[in-house]
């Protein structure tokens, strides 16, 4: 018997040029296992959207009128079973990409990113896996803005006093771009015991991927620890 195709990834693609829309549009609707569903010009419709089609990924443009793509991805993330958000910046490491992975996004892309790449980008995501490279997240991080860091450093420290020691080892080696099989290497334990540590980690932190995790290890100063 032969088992049913899986569901295409339902993706909206938000963007304020027509013609950058259309080709983003056109490019992901060539791969057969994903559907763009919908279409919007600015961040004030994004959440409209969403509830309409349902989507498992936005793709997200930064800079828009009436309301940027920041604000609309801290929105959009604050919803319930919120899709997942890739972010499309012509700036790499800029400090609103800083902001849009803390809101919840699960990666950025450039918008010169060559078409295969944003496809699989896409898929990544509505896995939920995190669309950056430990290189790319490292980077980001340490251009990341200088201000306020001691009440970063107090703030991140204390969220991070909920989890267990095994739970903040696991946190550290998320924030050092790990894989879980590299973590349960270095920590001599299974990969499905590390994943369930790591699903313990996102839950008590309440946030929604590994990025977020690896931004509050590097607000609290552990990564500096480590090395």
């Amino acid at each position: 018997m032969t088992e049913p195709s899986p569901s295409p990834v339902r993706v909206l693609v938000v963007d304020d040029d027509p013609l950058a829309r259309s080709g983003l549009s056109m490019m992901l609707g060539g791969a057969s296992d994903i559907e763009v569903v919908g279409e919007a010009g600015d961040g004030s419709q994004v959440t409209r959207q969403v509830e309409q089609y349902g989507p498992d990924v936005v793709l997200m443009d930064i800079r828009m009128p009436v309301m940027d793509g920041l604000e609309a991805t801290e929105r959009l993330r604050r919803l319930p079973d919120a899709p997942q958000v890739l972010v499309l910046t012509t700036f790499d490491a800029d400090a609103h990409v800083l902001r849009a992975m803390r809101a919840g996004a699960a990666g950025f892309l450039l918008k010169d990113t060559p078409p295969n790449e944003i496809v699989t980008a896409v898929r990544a995501a509505a896995q939920n896996r995190p669309v950056l490279s430990p290189s790319v997240l490292r980077r980001l991080i340490d251009r990341a803005s200088k201000t306020n860091v001691d009440e970063r450093e107090f703030r991140a420290r204390e969220k991070l006093a909920v989890l267990s020691e095994r739970e903040q080892e696991i946190a550290v080696q998320i924030g050092s771009g790990k894989t879980n099989a590299q973590i349960g290497a270095s920590m001599f334990l299974s990969v499905p015991t590390v994943k369930t540590n790591v699903s313990a980690v996102l839950s008590k932190l309440q946030v929604n991927n590994r990025v977020q995790v690896a931004l509050l290890v590097h607000d609290a100063g552990l990564l500096d620890e480590e090395d």
